[in-house]
C-alpha cells in the first residue's frame, strides 16, 4: 500500500513538472511570437526629401512616405495627412530624417523670418542650406574704413547662398539668405543699410 502511494506521488510530481514545463514553453513561444509580430507591424511616416530649413513652408514635394517599425515612438512622427497645409518648420529637418509632429507648426507660431545679407568676404565652404551660423559685422566708420567686428546675430540658419560668378567674385562676397528671429531683424537691416562689413561663420553644432 505504501509503495502504491509513493508511486502515485511520484507520478503526480512528474505530471506537475510536465505541466509546468509545457506552460513555460508556451509562455516563451508566445513571447517570441509577440516580438516577431511587433517587428512586422510597420507604420507609414513622413521623411524629409530634402533639407527643410527652419521657417520654411513644408510642401508635399518636400516629403516622402516610408514604412517603418516605430513601436512606442509611432505617435512622435507625422503620418501622411497628419500635417496641416501651410505648416512651417520650427527647426531644420535634415534630408532623410523622419518628420516629428512637433517640427511643423502654424506660421503664427513661428517667430522667425528671413533677411538677405551681402558678405564682405567669401563664405566658408561648410556653410550651406540648414547650417547654423553666427553673423558678425564691422561698422563702417568712413568709406572703406571699418571698426572692430562684433556679433550682429548670435544665431541664424542659412536658407540659401548665392555667390557671384567666377572665382574672384566668390572670393569677394556672397548674398546669404538667413532665417533669423524677428527680434534680430532690425539690427541686421541697419547693418546692411549702413554698409557695414558683414561676415557669416559656422556656429558650434552645425545644423539643428
Amino acid at each position: 500500500m505504501v509503495a502504491r502511494t509513493s508511486f502515485r506521488n511520484r507520478i503526480r510530481r512528474a505530471d506537475a513538472r510536465v505541466i509546468i514545463g509545457v506552460v513555460l514553453v508556451s509562455i516563451s513561444v508566445a513571447g517570441v511570437w509577440a516580438v516577431v509580430s511587433a517587428a512586422r507591424q510597420t507604420s507609414a511616416v513622413l521623411t524629409a526629401a530634402r533639407t527643410i530649413v527652419v521657417g520654411e513652408t513644408v510642401e508635399a514635394a518636400d516629403l516622402r512616405v516610408v514604412e517603418v517599425a516605430l513601436g512606442s515612438a509611432d505617435d512622435i512622427y507625422a503620418a501622411p495627412g497628419a500635417l496641416e497645409p501651410g505648416g512651417v518648420a520650427t527647426r531644420t529637418i535634415p534630408a532623410g530624417e523622419f518628420v516629428p509632429r512637433a517640427a511643423v507648426a502654424s506660421p503664427d507660431d513661428v517667430e522667425v523670418t528671413t533677411v538677405v545679407v551681402q558678405t564682405a568676404g567669401a563664405v566658408p565652404g561648410s556653410v550651406s542650406p540648414g547650417t547654423r551660423v553666427e553673423v558678425w559685422s564691422a561698422p563702417q566708420r568712413e568709406r572703406g574704413v571699418f571698426g572692430e567686428p562684433r556679433i550682429l546675430v548670435r544665431e541664424a540658419t542659412v536658407r540659401a547662398v548665392q555667390a557671384g560668378d567666377g572665382l574672384m567674385a566668390q572670393q569677394r562676397s556672397a548674398a546669404v539668405e538667413l532665417v533669423v528671429a524677428r527680434t534680430d531683424v532690425s539690427a541686421a537691416l541697419a547693418a546692411v543699410a549702413a554698409g557695414d562689413a558683414v561676415s557669416v561663420i559656422p556656429a558650434a553644432g552645425g545644423t539643428r
